[in-house]
């Protein structure tokens, strides 16, 4: 069985699968999030030293930083689940 993982920019992916959520970073609350997430060694840096665009909440409560817009990746993740569906 194939593991569907989703391109989150520069070379990096994720597991589609784990992902929960994908939202904008611009947010006071979001900002707060990555912060715990830095403090508490659950944050991921996948920007390849770009501006975060995106932050991406797996199942597993880590957050990962993208460098890709968040309407970009819910189209990407939205082509992966088609993919596998059927």
């Amino acid at each position: 069985m194939r593991q569907a993982l989703l391109n989150i920019g520069f070379g990096n992916f994720v597991a589609a699968a784990r992902v929960t959520a994908i939202v904008n970073p611009a947010s006071s609350p979001m900002r707060r999030l990555r912060e715990e997430a830095r403090n508490d060694r659950r944050l991921v840096d996948a920007t390849q030293g770009r501006k975060t665009r995106s932050i991406i909440i797996t199942d597993s409560n880590h957050v990962i930083l993208s460098g890709i817009q968040a309407e970009t990746l819910s189209a990407r993740f939205a082509v992966e689940e088609d993919d596998h569906a059927g």
